[in-house]
């Protein structure tokens, strides 16, 4: 997928099998080489959608988007050489008007505000799965689809609901938020992990119930879980926060 190294930390790749005819471009800019490659990977897998360049730095992405045309720029904010409205505001300030998916695990309010004002269109929280960045760029697309004289205030909830998420997911039968909310506190608080009988008598429900809530978290993406050796019987499966 690499064509090569690139000065600066950053680096062309293909996405996809090569740049498609028509598609909308996005330039991926993620400091993590693993996290860059399942990005690119994923844009490329979204159909409309291709990836024109990886790069590891805010200052490889700005030298990137003076040579080549991109539409939209997948953009993580914790880069090592500044933060990502920083770079996006030195976009705007250089004249872009290339729109913006924010990529972060941060969950501060005020900064997504403030990337609103610069013309961040939508908000992905890290760790994210494939489905969740296709229902972003896809929305994106419909978004962009959008053209010419809206006939009434109708036309124009409709293009900007475009770039709205749906509401969350309802939980599977017999799982409450509550309960949800607890045991993924207790995970979060857990760094070396736990199992399903600890998780039970940290919240005070069944071992059973512990092990639904927890393997919903796995099954989400939030946790991963590995077998705990010995100890006689069967290994004990163990929950990590992720």
């Amino acid at each position: 997928m690499t064509e090569g190294r690139e000065r600066g930390g950053g680096r062309r790749e293909r996405a996809g099998g090569g740049r498609r005819e028509g598609a909308l471009r996005v330039l991926v800019v993620e400091d993590d080489p693993i996290a860059a490659d399942a990005h690119t990977l994923y844009v490329g897998r979204v159909p409309g959608f291709t990836a024109v360049a990886t790069v590891h730095t805010a200052a490889a992405a700005l030298r990137e988007l003076e040579r080549t045309p991109v539409d939209l720029v997948l953009l993580d904010l914790n880069l090592p050489d500044g933060h990502g409205l920083q770079l996006t505001r030195a976009l705007r300030a250089a004249g872009h008007d290339t729109d913006v998916i924010a990529v972060t695990s941060a969950r501060d309010l005020a900064m997504v505000r403030e990337g609103v004002s610069l013309g961040v269109v939508q908000y992905v929280l890290k760790p994210f799965s494939f489905g969740t960045l296709r229902d972003r760029l896809e929305r994106y697309a419909g978004y962009r689809a959008a053209s010419g004289e809206a006939s009434g205030q109708d036309e124009v909830d409709r293009a900007l609901a475009a770039l709205r998420s749906p509401a969350p997911a309802a939980l599977p039968k017999g799982l409450s938020a509550p309960t949800l909310e607890q045991v993924t506190r207790v995970l979060r608080e857990a760094p070396e992990g736990v199992t399903a009988a600890s998780a039970a008598r940290s919240v005070g429900i069944s071992r059973i119930t512990a092990r639904r809530y927890l393997e919903h978290l796995a099954a989400v993406g939030r946790a991963a879980r590995s077998p705990q050796y010995g100890q006689v019987g069967r290994p004990e499966l163990v929950y990590r926060w992720v």
